[in-house]
């Protein structure tokens, strides 16, 4: 039987009770009289049973119902004494005791995930429907060139405007692209995803490539050059001496073999230049370590100003100087920075050809070098290529220039990048770590 209709029985016998006594004279059948409060008693009897029976219990329960829609798993239900009602109490409060053990566990294990996010060196960006950033961890902001406080959450996808961002929104769900930037960094970006409550989550993960791709491609060059270095060495050698010799025979009647000395004569020097060039391949394997100092950059630039002037001589190219007012201090080795910016002059006098104009500027904080040229540009498919071993687009370029400048920068710790802006300039932009 219900519940209810048996409260309501024992309420409808406990009305019928005391009517019956109110209704029946104080000189009346005494034993109708008695039977009358028995009743009564009976009634009153049943409900107090019935409350600590059944009332009781169901409260009791009601709370632990009220605990679990608060989520509050550390509080239980005390035994009510009632044998049915006790085993759901108990049973019960087990399940609330393994209910707190699986939230601290989550707790635990989300902390744990948190600070692994935290510390990780591949970045991390949690994305909403949308592909609007929800989270970033401290290397994905670095990456994108989120610094200074500046919050990347609530940012759009879209809206990401360098040269990864870019390259991240262009990934397809499930892809994964490895990309070498025009500062010579190298990335794998994959975009996942993850179930919560029942929904696909986007993220995407970016791992820096950099350094392990540069000491496989500089183990894979090194070894390379030198074998090939070691060969052509030797063979000019052995050529250079057999000329030597046979040019000593030939001098002995000058007039007469005037001709073949002149072929000899080309020999050497074409000999003489294969030497050099393969050395000139060779040196890029045999960079120093960066002995850094603290200097104003100001000062280096104008030692080295006449020499950067003669890079631009008979091409009627002008180079400005356009240095800061303020000390640009930084640690560099600076016999390493002033063959960088050599080469990186003589680049952009090579892009400009004639009559254009180079602007080497200056700024302390944070401290900068730009040099700047009015040259043809640099193309976005050829931006990627840069900083790959041997890449040139020059005709008779060998491709080692940028990968000297970018083994120097590396060394002296500089972020940079090369690209052409909207403007139709061409910027060679270093950023110097902040000198303690």
């Amino acid at each position: 039987m219900k519940l209810k209709w048996i409260f309501v029985l024992i309420m409808m016998v406990l009305a019928a009770s005391v009517a019956t006594t109110f209704l029946i004279p104080s000189d009346g059948d005494p034993t109708l009289i008695w039977v009358t409060r028995t009743g009564c008693g009976l009634a009153l009897l049943l409900m107090v049973v019935f409350y600590v029976k059944v009332m009781k219990p169901l409260g009791s329960i009601t709370n632990g119902f009220d605990l679990l829609r608060a989520q509050d798993f550390s509080s239980r239900l005390t035994h009510v004494h009632q044998q049915e009602a006790d085993r759901i109490i108990d049973m019960f409060n087990k399940m609330m005791q393994s209910l707190k053990n699986e939230r601290l566990h989550l707790r635990e294990q989300n902390h744990f995930l948190d600070l692994l996010i935290n510390v990780s060196p591949m970045g991390i960006l949690i994305l909403d429907t949308k592909d609007t950033v929800v989270s970033a961890n401290p290397s994905a902001s670095t990456y994108l060139e989120f610094t200074g406080g500046s919050k990347i959450e609530g940012t759009p996808l879209k809206s990401l405007d360098t040269q990864l961002g870019r390259t991240l929104r262009s990934l397809a769900q499930g892809e994964t692209m490895t990309v070498r930037l025009n500062d010579s960094m190298i990335y794998r970006c994959s975009r996942l995803s993850f179930m919560n409550q029942g929904f696909a989550h986007p993220f995407i993960l970016i791992e820096k490539l950099t350094d392990e791709v540069m000491k496989a491609e500089k183990k894979s060059y090194e070894k390379v050059i030198r074998v090939i270095a070691h060969e052509v060495n030797n063979t000019m050698a052995g050529v250079r001496a057999m000329l030597t010799t046979a040019g000593a025979v030939l001098e002995e009647n000058p007039d007469e073999n005037a001709d073949l000395l002149e072929v000899i004569s080309v020999c050497e020097n074409r000999c003489d230049a294969m030497s050099s060039f393969i050395t000139s391949y060779a040196n890029v394997v045999k960079i120093p370590e960066a002995n850094l100092m603290a200097t104003d950059l100001n000062a280096e630039i104008s030692h080295w100003r006449i020499m950067l002037e003669s890079l631009c001589t008979g091409r009627n190219i002008k180079i400005n100087f356009e240095l800061s007012d303020r000390p640009v201090n930084v640690r560099i080795d600076p016999v390493l920075m002033e063959q960088v910016l050599i080469n990186i002059v003589k680049n952009s006098a090579e892009s400009i050809g004639n009559d254009g104009c180079i602007t080497v500027t200056t700024a302390p904080h944070p401290p900068t070098l730009t040099i700047t040229d009015n040259g043809r540009g640099i193309s976005e498919e050829t931006e990627k290529m840069l900083f790959s071993p041997f890449f040139s687009t020059k005709v008779n370029g060998h491709g080692i220039g940028l990968i000297f400048v970018s083994e120097v920068l590396h060394k002296h710790g500089c972020k940079f990048s090369l690209r052409t802006s909207s403007d139709n300039l061409t910027r060679f932009t270093i950023r110097f770590p902040i000198a303690n």
